[in-house]
């Protein structure tokens, strides 16, 4: 089987902002990893399924209203009904500079389980 890997691009916006100096909260790019599992899940199983458990996540860079942030993930591992995934969130665009590279801002390691159909 070949890799399944999605990403999304999103843009933050100022009603993403959580603290002072338009700083994004960590758990805007947890919401960003559940996304991109959910469409993992539906491309591999049909459906979406459910987020059992972060084993791992790590905040690396901060983020602001205004920043472009690409989230990916992949599935590492299948169980009977469970996957389990690693995701990696990279700034793209800070404001308005391209960044190349891209910085990373976060990563995770988590367990998703299927729904039966």
């Amino acid at each position: 089987m070949s890799e399944l890997v999605a990403m999304i691009r999103v843009r933050m916006s100022a009603t993403d902002a959580h603290y002072e100096g338009e700083l994004v909260d960590g758990a805007h790019m947890l919401k960003l990893f559940g996304d991109v599992a959910t469409e993992l899940l539906i491309r591999n199983d049909g459906m979406e399924g459910l987020f059992r458990a972060y084993s791992q996540v790590d905040f690396l860079a901060p983020v602001y209203a205004g920043d472009y942030i690409e989230a990916e993930g992949r599935i590492v591992r299948f169980g009977n009904s469970s996957r389990e995934m690693e995701f990696v969130a990279r700034k793209v665009i800070s404001r308005q500079a391209v960044l190349d590279p891209p910085i990373v801002v976060a990563t995770a390691r988590g367990t998703c389980v299927a729904r039966e159909l």
